[in-house]
Order: C-alpha cells, then structure tokens, then sequence
C-alpha cells in the first residue's frame, strides 16, 4: 500500500472518500466535495438507510468538475467520541468496499491531520495478503485498492503520527507471515533463522540448540521435540533500548511449528490447522520487530521455544516422566499437552537468566479456552494484579482484549503425580485452561507473571475490521502498547 498525505486532492485519484457522522452531519471535506457537486453529498445523505451510522457506505457517481470518478460516503458514527482505535477500524473496515468498487487510489478528505494516521495504520492492517504460494488468481479476485493519499491540512504532522505506527504495522505482517506459513518450510530451524535476522535492527539474537538445551537440563522442552526430524530451537532476542540499569521485560512464546499431538495423535480434521500453533512464538519474534524498529526506550528480551511434536519410534510416550530445567519432575500423561512442557523451560530460563520485573508468555495452549472465549478474547491467567490491570487495559486501547481466568491452589491440587512433582493435565473436560497455567506458575519463581492463552485469537474464520480471514498477530499490538505504557513512560 502506497501511502501520502497531501494538502490537495492529487489530480490521479480515482476515488474521493469523505466522512458524514451520525445524524447526517457533513464533515469538512464532505461539505468541500458537496460544494464542488452541487450539494450531491447532502442528497444521498439525506435519502434511505444512510444516516452516518459507523460503517455506512453509500457510492456516487462523481459529476461533471470532479477528476475522480466516484465519491464514496463514508459513515463516521460519533465522531466526537471516536478515538484512536475507532479511527483506525473506520481505516480498516472501508477497504473491503474500495476494494468492491474498484477503487485504485483513493483521497480521503480528512478534517484531522496527526490522527488522519490512524485511518491508515487500519487500512494497512486490514489489506494484509498472504499469497506468497499462490501461483496464479482471477483478476477480479485481486485487490485494486494500491494507493492512499490523505488530504489533510498538516502532512507533516500526520506523516510523523504515521512514523510511529507503521513498525507495529510491520510487526503485525511479520507474525502473521510466520503463522501463515506451511509447517514444511517454518520448522524450528527456519523459524530460528528467519527470528535472526531481527539483528539487522539491532536485536541481539542468540539461538541455543539441542546439545546446549541438554546441557541447560531442558528436558520438558526437548521431551517434545524428540519425535521429529527436526532440531528444537530456543531463539533469545533481546533489545536493550532502555539502557543499563533499566529492568528487564521478558516476553516467552510457545512456538510448536506444527502439532500432531504426538503419540496422543490429534484427530485428522482440522490438524492442518496446527501450522499455527507457534503463533505466541510469531507474537514475540513480531513484537520484537516493532519495538528495534521503533527504537523503543525499553528492554525487553522475547524467548521462543521453537519445537515440532510428531509421533515417531523416538517420541516421547504417555507416562514418560521429564526432569525440567529447574529440576522439577513431570509426567506426561497427555502427549498433545506439549506447549506447557516448552515454556516451562523457557519461562524458567528466562527468569533465572535475565531476572526480569514482568514476565509475560503467550501460546496457543488450549482448545477449552475457545469453549469459554470464543475467537473475541484470549485469556488471562496471572499472579499478579497489578499485571493484569494493565495488560487488560493495553488490550482495549487496540482491541486485542482480554479476559482474567482463575488460578488458586485447588486447580493447581488437579495436576498432582502419583509418581512426579506434577502431570502435564488435570481432570478430564474440567478447567482445561487453568489446568496449564498453573503448571507454568510453577516455574516463573515468584516473578510478576501473566499467561495469554491466545488458541481463539491467533487465527480468525472471517475479516474483521483490522484482520482479514487467517493469521491476526494478536498480541503484538497489544504488548507494544503494554510496553509503551509500562516501560518508556
């Protein structure tokens, strides 16, 4: 998507967009283009179902003294009470139509200029593809919408709001590229490769392969991946843009590149879904990205457990026993409860290594938080309050919510051993959910902690306003605006 800000309406767009709010009110650009037309704005505004409800589309066909050939409606709702997130899904939620009506560049007559930024960082999270293995497509299935100019009386100003959302906007592609792609070119290798070349950006990549995990004591993590063809990862990015002295924020993601279940073999339908069980770890490795390129005031140090679960002659049975980095024993009852035992070793070598103030780790861990949540919310699990206020209130500032789920010591009582410290499940269909979380508290060592458990969010069934159908990049949005709060101000 090529992008502009301009002070007038450039002679080579083809599509004008103005906004009208709630109760047919033109705004300044729509009162400038209903001038130009004779008052054709006002009329289709004040006819049918348009009233300038958010969302509401109507098209014109652009008279005579206008270059462009249509002008499109847009409805802003109340546009006084709109803020940054509700610009960013009007930005977002209008590419679809331009795309419809064959919009190729579009100017936006906007009566705001830093925030006209927010429309487009929408309008780029939204027109995200991912056809990288796609080798030929109908022209009508292609998108025509290529270029976006915003007519606003301060570029400037909106071109420098721009400058601090587009490395998030580049976060979010490069996590959900990693969740898009197929699980026989993205396994633990690659995606160690690909994380390393954060260092361009300044990052300091460090990848620990098998033989240092073993002499690490990782059994958990390696007990997962010892099925597989392929070598297990743990990739530690750390960015240390608060300088010496400032505290260390850990963020730890589950990156299963694909998840058979192991001996515990999944259900053929829908297994290919389980490409994007690494989608905490492409959360990380994104919001990793965001923040070097940013040049966030900020240290914060993202660690990937990079892991394939296949069941061959050498993986790792039901009742098998794992000796994990901080000694702790488990025993595995259910092989498909993998993403626990890989960031338990990583969420302990994280806090023993890098002593954090907050540690923070995202996976696609459980199918029984789908059953509470749904795809709107991922969960929240967390020992501390004070922690999950305000990752709660980072997620409705972007409308990535959250939703707090129990832990306390009768669900961590569920996941006792008869013949180790703990299991890897609890009771069978009963607190799913909590039943892993609480295995993970057991290994952050009393460090402010708080699990997201993002299985609904990391992959969406339909487009939304700021994600289309597939991979999201939930979390990095998120976390950089938890960042940004909690750590550089």
């Amino acid at each position: 998507m090529e992008v502009a800000f301009a002070t007038s309406i450039p002679d080579d767009a083809d599509t004008l967009l103005v906004g009208v709010a709630e109760g047919r009110v033109l705004m300044p650009g729509a009162q400038q283009i209903d001038a130009l037309t004779g008052g054709a704005v006002t009329k289709v505004a004040s006819v049918g179902k348009f009233t300038g409800k958010r969302d509401q589309t109507v098209d014109i066909v652009a008279p005579e003294g206008v270059e462009a050939s249509r002008i499109v409606v847009l409805g802003l709702g109340d546009f006084d009470t709109i803020g940054a997130l509700g610009r960013q899904k009007l930005g977002g939620g209008v590419v679809a139509h331009l795309n419809e009506v064959g919009a190729k560049h579009v100017a936006v007559l906007s009566s705001v200029s830093a925030e006209s930024a927010e429309f487009v960082y929408g309008v780029k999270l939204r027109s995200y593809q991912f056809d990288k293995y796609r080798t030929k497509q109908k022209e009508e299935d292609l998108p025509t919408f290529q270029k976006l100019t915003m007519v606003c009386a301060d570029p400037k100003a909106g071109e420098a709001h721009l400058a601090r959302l587009d490395p998030v906007a580049d976060g979010v592609t490069l996590a959900r590229d990693l969740v898009s792609e197929p699980a026989n070119t993205l396994f633990p290798a690659e995606f160690a490769k690909r994380a390393s070349e954060l260092s361009k950006l300044g990052v300091d990549v460090e990848v620990l392969n098998e033989q240092r995990m073993e002499e690490l004591g990782m059994g958990a993590l390696l007990g997962v991946g010892q099925g597989s063809a392929h070598e297990s990862q743990l990739v530690v990015m750390r960015w240390e843009g608060g300088g010496n002295g400032a505290p260390w924020l850990a963020v730890v993601g589950k990156g299963v590149c694909f998840d058979t279940g192991g001996i515990s073999i999944k259900p053929a339908a829908g297994m290919e879904d389980m490409k994007f069980d690494m989608a905490g770890a492409a959360c990380v490795t994104g919001l990793m990205h965001a923040l070097a390129a940013r040049a966030a005031k900020a240290n914060v140090v993202g660690i990937i457990g990079c892991v394939e679960n296949m069941p061959s002659g050498k993986a790792q049975r039901p009742g098998d026993v794992v000796t994990t980095m901080s000694g702790q024993t488990i025993e595995v009852i259910n092989t498909d409860a993998e993403g626990r035992l890989v960031l338990a070793d990583a969420l302990y070598y994280a806090v023993t290594t890098f002593k954090p103030k907050q540690v923070i780790d995202l996976a696609t861990l459980t199918g029984a938080i789908i059953v509470a949540l749904g795809s709107y919310k991922a969960g929240l699990f967390s020992n501390n309050d004070e922690l999950a206020y305000a990752l709660v209130a980072a997620g409705d500032k972007v409308g990535e919510e959250l939703w707090r789920m129990p832990l306390g010591e009768r669900y961590d009582k569920d996941i006792k051993s008869d013949i180790a410290d703990m299991k890897n499940v609890g009771k069978a269909r009963e607190a799913g959910s909590t039943a892993g979380a609480v295995l993970l508290q057991r290994f952050v060592e009393g460090t402010p902690w708080a699990h997201l458990d993002i299985a609904g969010t990391a992959w969406a069934r339909s487009d939304e306003p700021l994600t289309p159908k597939g991979a999201t990049g939930y979390g990095v949005r998120l976390l950089d605006r938890f960042v940004e709060d909690q750590y550089e101000r």
